[in-house]
Parts: structure tokens; sequence; C-alpha cells
């Protein structure tokens, strides 16, 4: 036989001494206590208190003519014064007059006016003509508008400007054929006094006869002004550009 005796079942509720957790309890509140005056007393000692500057008082400047520059100031208010440009001044010359309060009299009760009388009526029955006589319009036709002849126009480059403007020759150019011509460049060397001597084509106008006779009509141009003497040789050139823009004045073959 087992002589042991048997445990002891557990309570259901904690029958022990409440002592010991009111003495935790109590311990914590007393080291939070101590934690927190450790802390008010770091935070008071080495962080200095927060000094607070109260704004700077409220200045009032008054503008008064007692000195040059408020005087100055004070006019160009005046002059600038929106209120006084848009106020409608009357001269001072104009006296003001009250229109006198008048009551409306009709013409018609002053005088009676006379009636017309109406004339007689005339009844016509006759039948009215459907093509009563009358002037004939004339339908004349409305001429087309005549076209305004576009000229001939040569122009230089720029880098012939310091002979002046060019004189040029009476225009008379001869198409060979109906073609519109395209605009003709050449290039050309300018003497030092004034003379075309190279003229050398850059492109074509479509007309062979065309671009010879533009070619002989540059070298019929003169410039007024020479080149001023700046030491070189009197056979040096100066290079351009000569544009020919065709108008309308070309005379272009007859057809058969």
């Amino acid at each position: 036989m087992n002589n042991l005796s048997p445990e002891p079942e557990p309570l259901l509720f904690g029958w022990g001494s409440p002592w010991t957790q009111k003495s935790a309890l109590l311990a914590f509140l007393a080291l939070s206590l101590f934690a927190h005056a450790i802390c008010f007393y770091v935070f008071q000692v080495v962080y200095p208190p927060t000094v607070t500057l109260l704004p700077p008082p409220a200045r009032v400047a008054l503008i008064t003519p007692a000195s040059e520059e408020g005087r100055t100031l004070l006019r160009w208010i005046d002059a600038e014064d929106p209120a006084v440009a848009f106020t409608t001044h009357r001269p001072a010359d104009t006296t003001l007059r009250a229109l006198p309060r008048v009551e409306h009299v009709p013409s018609y009760q002053a005088m009676e006016p006379t009636l017309k009388e109406l004339p007689p009526v005339e009844v016509n029955s006759r039948t009215p003509d459907s093509q009563p006589p009358g002037p004939v319009p004339f339908m004349r036709p409305e001429s087309a508008p005549t076209a305004v002849p576009i000229p001939t126009s040569v122009s230089f480059s720029s880098d012939l400007d310091g002979f002046g403007i060019a004189k040029l020759p009476s225009l008379k150019f001869v198409a060979s054929s109906k073609e519109t011509p395209e605009a003709i460049r050449f290039r050309v060397g300018v003497s030092r006094l004034g003379e075309i001597r190279f003229c050398f084509p850059m492109n074509s106008s479509g007309d062979p006869a065309l671009d010879e006779q533009a070619r002989l009509y540059l070298t019929r141009c003169r410039f007024p002004q020479t080149a001023p003497d700046d030491g070189k040789s009197k056979m040096s050139l100066t290079w351009g550009i000569a544009t020919i823009e065709w108008g309308t004045d070309i005379a272009f073959p007859q057809q058969k």
C-alpha cells in the first residue's frame, strides 16, 4: 500500500496576501517620482528658459510741410490725385443759372390748325398696260481692269554700297520664248573707277538670249563714286552680286 498522501487540488481563487503586489506598486511609484524629479532638475539647470522678445513698438511718420521733402511729396500727391483728375470743373467765368420751370403748352391749344381738304377721288377704269413706255436701259459690258506693268529691277549687294547708286541704261530685253524667265544673278567685279569689268552668271533664267542681254546690260552700268585710295593698285576689284528681277516689260516673240 502507498502511504503517500494525495496532492491538494488548487483553489479557484487566490487567497495569498496582497501585500507583495502593493509593495511593488509603491516601489514603482516612488521610482517614477524620483526619475521625474531628476529630469525636471536637469532640464531646469542645463537648458535656460526661453526669453521672448517683444516686437518693437509701432512708429508713425507724419508728412508735414515743415521740410522740403514733405512739401515735395504733398505736391506730388495733389498732382496725382485721381479724384481731381476725373472731376468735371466748371469754368471760372461761367455763372450758374437755374432754368425756370415752365409748364408745357401744346401748340394746337393756342391756335387751331387749318385742315386741308382731301383731293377728289378719281376712279380709273382703264386696264393698266403691262409694258408702259419708259427709257430703254443700255447694257454696257464691264471693262476689265488694266493690269499695271511690273518693271524689271536691278539690285546690287551691300558689298558695292561704297560706290553709290549705279547709273542704269535704258531697259530693253527681248525674250526668245514665251516661258516666264527666272531671276538671274551675276558675280560682278567693279574697278576703283566704278566700272564693271567682269560679269559672271551664277545661274540661268531659262532663256540663253536673255542671259546674254542681261550680261551686256550690266557691263554698261556705271557707279558715280570711286573707291577711296587705300594704297592698293588701281587695278584692284571689288566683287559683289547683281540680281535682275524680270518684270512684265519684256518683249516676247509674236506668234505667227
